[in-house]
């Protein structure tokens, strides 16, 4: 008998390997679902490994010193597209989607314990240590994202919502919130003596589920969730200030800044800035500075070169193996900072990024920029109670970007609910 025979013989070697092997494919698929929430490409390398720790798990757990079973292959396969998808549902629900998508999504805590009967079911009629180490293992690691979950649930503080959020919430309650924090599985309000509130998040708890309540349902976005957002526009703001770093406001937060008088948009689901980088502020200076200034402060800092995107949240970073449970989340209140470079585009100066924002046109090195003379030198501009850099022409930046952006448009919100919301908009 080889050492592979004796291995695949040796009933508890052979499980513990099992579930091993699982635990490394679940936190490698995790880990790849940040490119996902993102709206990134994942990088070949990443995807690559975590395909092939998927096919290592299914061919230890479905070959024996015989050969392979084909029962147990199905079995295995059938599990891990199952289970992966339902992880993946909240991170692909970044956008209105599909039924099945949104409706994992909105049950991510607790729907991969749903697969607990059928897999006692499987345990009982097919023995076999491996396939039930594998299968327990994956029971294990839910119940511990379920457990964490509701822990963290516990330490929520409640929010009163302000005149606007109620009247777009009774707006698609349709005046009848009971049944529609039932039907929509809204636990955040909560309805006392004919008053309305919100248990909202905090830095130690997970955000509000932004993909559900703000697209889909078309309500604004939390209150908890808005402090938040001010807090790490100017905390990231600061920082950029700290090292010399050239930015400014932009997107949906700059056409907040100018439309709003200095407030978020209502439905606003992130904020985004901009860093030129030069010669004095180089990506690793920028990336590496963040990284550490976050990890010091609580900041959870993702970093996406190939795109030209550096990302901080608002969560602190975990200690590993939950480092990457957070994207499994529904929602996260985070900064877009979007890199950009001067380059000549058809005979003109402009900042230059790699990833298309609004209508920016794009350039002729296959990026999209603005005339450098728009932004530079970059102004101040009011938002949410503090001055924040923004462009030298802002209402010139947003034209380029939305061109007429005094007409409100509800962006990634549900189609339905947008109509909606503009209809008693223009009816007041």
């Amino acid at each position: 008998m080889n050492n592979f025979e004796h291995l695949a013989s040796n009933q508890i070697l052979g499980g513990l390997l099992a579930a091993t092997l699982y635990a490394a494919t679940y936190l490698s698929f995790v880990r790849v679902l940040r490119f996902a929430r993102n709206c990134q490409q994942p990088s070949h390398k990443e995807v690559l490994t975590t395909g092939l720790l998927a096919g290592l798990t299914i061919a230890w757990v479905t070959t024996s010193s015989t050969g392979p079973d084909l029962i147990r292959l199905l079995i295995t396969t059938g599990f891990l597209v199952t289970i992966a998808f339902i992880i993946a549902a909240p991170a692909i629900c970044f956008r209105p989607t599909n039924w099945a998508v949104e409706f994992f999504a909105k049950h991510s805590e607790r729907v991969g314990l749903w697969l607990l009967g059928p897999i006692l079911f499987i345990c009982w009629v097919l023995p076999g240590s491996k396939l039930q180490s594998m299968l327990l293992a994956a029971m294990a690691i839910e119940l511990v994202w379920l457990f964490r979950q509701y822990w963290a649930q516990k330490k929520k503080v409640i929010y009163p919502l302000t005149p606007s959020d109620r009247s777009i919430l009774n707006l698609h309650a349709k005046d009848d919130l009971i049944a529609f924090r039932r039907n929509n599985g809204i636990p955040e309000l909560v309805l006392l003596d004919n008053d309305v509130n919100w248990i909202g998040c905090s830095k130690n708890t997970p955000p509000c589920p932004f993909n559900l309540y703000v697209n889909r349902l078309g309500l604004n976005t939390a209150p908890c969730c808005r402090k938040h957002m001010r807090d790490i526009s100017h905390y990231v703001s600061g920082c950029l200030l700290k090292i010399g770093a050239i930015h400014w406001l932009e997107g949906g937060s700059l056409l907040g800044a100018v439309r709003e008088n200095g407030e978020l948009l209502e439905w606003e689901d992130d904020i985004d800035i901009s860093v030129l980088l030069n010669d004095e502020i180089t990506w690793e200076q920028l990336s590496v500075y963040l990284v550490q200034q976050g990890e010091k402060d609580g900041y959870y800092v993702d970093l996406f070169e190939d795109a030209g995107l550096i990302t901080v949240s608002f969560d602190a970073p975990k200690p590993w193996p939950f480092r990457w449970e957070r994207n499994r989340l529904r929602g996260e209140i985070r900064m877009d900072i979007a890199i950009y470079r001067q380059v000549e585009s058809h005979g003109d100066v402009v900042l230059e990024r790699r990833s298309p924002k609004g209508i920016m046109p794009a350039t002729e090195n296959g990026g999209y920029g603005v005339p450098l003379g728009i932004v530079l030198p970059t102004s101040e501009i009011n938002f949410e109670g503090g001055n924040i850099a923004c462009p030298k022409s802002p209402d010139a930046y947003l034209r380029l970007l939305y061109g007429d952006f005094e007409q409100i448009e509800y962006t990634y919100v549900n189609p339905v609910a947008a109509k909606k919301r503009s209809l008693a908009a223009t009816n007041k």
